[in-house]
Formats: structure tokens, C-alpha cells, sequence
């Protein structure tokens, strides 16, 4: 069923519309390709997916800074992998990945195609808690800038999502309201539950089907957005 009143999208970035993953993947391959031949990237990949969720999980808290992140995922990943490696490689390990991640551009399937659609009927936004530097870059390279009115980021925040501060500082950089909005994320806690807390529509990018609570407003491809937009 399509929402009528809906004026203005707000996308969250990473693992939504710009794949992180085989982005990410692609940019460590580059980087032990280079500098640490011995190591496999599938199975630094399959340790460090989820020690990076789960830090970014407290840097979404505030409960680490930005360049603890940096640096705890590398070190709890290469621990995990008993890789003995000096703290000044992997200091230079992050200064290399965020540097080459943005240069890698892939998009979730039907992407364009989806905002194509979009772009002739609704204003579009994007809310992200990534690094702002580095999330301009993203945009500007996989060439999807073009579609988006307004890019708000926690560190022109102050805060990150879910906290209603970030959502309120989007709505007012976009002039927009509550009830002429809806914000579509891949993170059930921060973009989906926080937009609603907020009293904004949300709908759940769920492209690996995992289990959602009832009531919640799902699509498993961003073509199906058009059932709804």
C-alpha cells in the first residue's frame, strides 16, 4: 500500500544503499595483498564482520571514540586470528583502509534504479553515523550524490542514531516534518526503532531476512520500495 503523504526519504548509507560489506572486503583484500601476504582475507573477514558490528555498537553509545574504533576492530580481529602484529602497523592498517574504502563504490542491486524512481516524486536525505569525511567520499564516488538534498552525519549531530537529536537535526536541515517523512535503514535499532521513537515512519531493509518484530514494515530488495513509495 502506498503512503500518500510522504514527502521526504531519509536513507541510511552503509549496508543500505552503499554495500559495505564487499566494499569493505574489497578494500582489506587491497591492503594484505600489499602488506601482509599471509594473511587469508576470508577468514579475517569472517572474524572481523563481527567484532566491527559490535564496536561500532558501542561507538553508537559513545561508549568508545572514534579512534578507539579504529583501532579495537583491527586488534580484536587480528587477536582472533593469534596474528601477531605491532600497534603501529595496525594504527597504519586503519589509516590505509579508511583512506582505500571509499574508492571502492559498489551498491546494493537496484540502487539507481530505485532512485531514479524516487528522485522525481520525494526529497531525498541521508542519515548516517559513519565518519563524515569518509562518507562524502563514498557518495561522491559511487556517483549517487546527485540524488540527495541534504547528508546529515553524527558529527554534525553531536549525537548518533538512534538519539532523537540526530533525526530532529535531519528533519530541520531538510525543512521537513514528522508526518511527511519515513526514514529507511538496515539497523532495526538505530535508524528503524530510533526514527520511530522519534515519530518518524520506518521502514527495515532486511536483505538477509533475519527475524523482525511484528509490526514492523520490511523489504528484503530496495525495488520493493516501490510497493510502498
Amino acid at each position: 500500500m502506498k503512503n500518500n503523504t510522504i514527502q521526504h526519504i531519509f536513507f541510511d548509507l552503509d549496508h543500505t544503499l552503499w554495500d559495505f560489506d564487499k566494499n569493505s572486503e574489497m578494500a582489506f583484500a587491497t591492503i594484505f595483498e600489499k602488506n601482509h601476504p599471509e594473511i587469508a582475507i576470508n577468514d579475517f573477514i569472517e572474524v572481523y564482520a563481527p567484532i566491527n558490528q559490535a564496536c561500532w555498537k558501542l561507538y553508537q553509545y559513545d561508549k568508545i571514540t572514534h579512534e578507539e574504533l579504529r583501532y579495537k576492530r583491527l586488534k580484536d580481529s587480528f587477536d582472533a586470528l593469534n596474528y601477531a602484529i605491532p600497534d603501529s602497523l595496525i594504527h597504519q592498517i586503519a589509516e590505509d583502509y579508511i583512506s582505500i574504502l571509499p574508492d571502492n563504490n559498489h551498491l546494493f542491486d537496484g540502487t539507481i534504479e530505485l532512485l531514479n524512481y524516487l528522485n522525481t516524486k520525494y526529497h531525498l536525505h541521508i542519515i548516517t553515523n559513519g565518519f563524515a569525511n569518509v562518507q562524502y567520499k563514498k557518495i561522491a564516488n559511487s556517483k549517487i550524490d546527485t540524488y540527495f538534498k541534504t547528508i546529515t552525519n553524527s558529527e554534525m549531530a553531536g549525537v548518533k542514531k538512534p538519539n532523537p537529536i540526530i533525526f530532529q537535526y535531519a528533519l530541520d536541515l531538510a525543512q521537513a516534518k514528522k508526518e511527511n517523512s519515513i526514514m529507511i535503514g538496515d539497523s532495526l535499532e538505530a535508524d528503524v526503532q530510533g526514527a520511530i521513537d522519534f515519530g518518524i515512519e520506518a521502514l527495515f531493509f532486511n536483505p538477509n531476512k533475519e527475524t523482525s518484530p511484528e509490526g514492523i514494515i520490511e523489504i528484503n530488495h530496495l525495488l520493493e520500495l516501490k510497493n510502498y513509495l
